[in-house]
C-alpha cells in the first residue's frame, strides 16, 4: 500500500474539444481521454468492480497497476434535479482540478494518500461534469470495515495520529468519516477523498473534523446495536494530541 507515497507528482494538460484533462505523466505515460470511459475498460476486460454507494466509482487495471475512476455526482435532495451537473465556474475552480492539485500537494508533503493520476473538466453550456482517477490502494480495509468485522483490531492511536498529520499541514477534509480512513495489514493508515478539501490556518475546524469523524463512527456502531468504548476514543485523541504537538515534518 505504500507505493507512491514518496512520489514527486507532475502535471500535464491536454484538451479535446472543450474537455480539459490534467494527468501525471510519471504515473501514466500512455494516458489518453479513453481513461475516463468505463466502457473502454469494460471492452478490454479491465474493469474490477465498483465502490458501494451511488455507483460513481469503478475500479480497473492497466499494465499491472490498479486504479479508481470516480465520476462526480451530487448527493442529497439536489441530486434528483442536477444529478452529475455542476455550475461551470472555469476549469481552475472545477472540483476535479481542485482535488487533483490538493492531492498532489499532499503527495509532495509525504502524506499517506492514494496518488492522483488524472482529472477531467467537461464543460457543457452553463454546466460541467467531472471525473478523477487515482491509484487504488490495494490490500486495505476502511475504518468502517474494521468497526464491523474486528473492532478490537483497530489502532485508535494510529487513527488519531494520521488525522493530526493532515491537520498539521492545514488540510481541512470536507467529509472526514470512517469510510475515508484506510489501513493495511502492516497497520499503516491513509486518508482518501479530497473533494472540496482545502488548506487553512489552524482553527476550530480541526475540532469540527474530529466531531464529524466521531459522528460517523457512532452511526456505524448504532447500526450494529453497539456503543463506542470511550477508552478507544480517548486513545484516538491521545494519538492526535501527541502528533499535533510534535515538531518536524508531517
Amino acid at each position: 500500500m505504500n507505493e507512491g507515497r514518496a512520489h514527486e507528482p507532475l502535471e500535464n494538460r491536454i484538451q479535446a474539444g472543450r474537455r480539459v484533462m490534467l494527468y501525471d505523466p510519471s504515473l501514466v505515460g500512455n494516458f489518453d481521454p479513453s481513461w475516463f470511459e468505463p466502457g473502454h475498460w469494460s471492452r478490454i476486460d479491465a474493469l474490477r468492480g465498483e465502490a458501494p454507494g451511488r455507483g460513481s466509482t469503478v475500479f480497473f487495471e492497466s499494465e499491472g497497476a490498479a486504479y479508481a475512476l470516480r465520476h462526480y455526482r451530487r448527493g442529497g435532495l439536489v441530486a434528483a434535479m442536477l444529478g452529475d451537473r455542476y455550475l461551470d465556474a472555469g476549469e481552475s475552480r472545477s472540483r476535479p482540478f481542485r482535488e487533483f492539485r490538493v492531492t498532489q500537494r499532499l503527495q509532495r508533503l509525504g502524506l499517506p494518500v492514494a496518488p492522483v493520476v488524472a482529472a477531467l473538466h467537461d464543460p457543457q453550456g452553463l454546466w460541467c461534469r467531472g471525473d478523477l482517477i487515482t491509484r487504488r490502494l490495494v490490500g486495505v480495509s476502511t475504518l468502517a470495515d474494521r468497526l464491523v468485522r474486528s473492532p478490537g483490531s483497530i489502532d485508535w492511536s494510529g487513527v488519531g495520529a494520521t488525522v493530526a498529520r493532515f491537520h498539521r499541514v492545514g488540510l481541512h477534509h470536507a467529509d472526514l468519516n470512517a469510510h475515508n480512513l484506510l489501513v493495511d495489514d502492516a497497520g499503516h493508515w491513509s486518508l482518501i477523498d479530497f473533494d472540496r478539501a482545502s488548506f487553512r490556518e489552524a482553527g476550530l475546524w480541526c475540532d469540527a473534523n474530529l466531531v464529524r469523524l466521531r459522528r460517523s463512527i457512532l452511526k456505524i456502531l448504532d447500526s450494529l446495536n453497539a456503543s463506542l468504548d470511550e477508552a478507544m476514543w480517548a486513545a484516538l485523541l491521545q494519538g492526535y494530541r501527541e502528533t499535533s504537538s510534535r515538531g518536524g515534518s508531517p
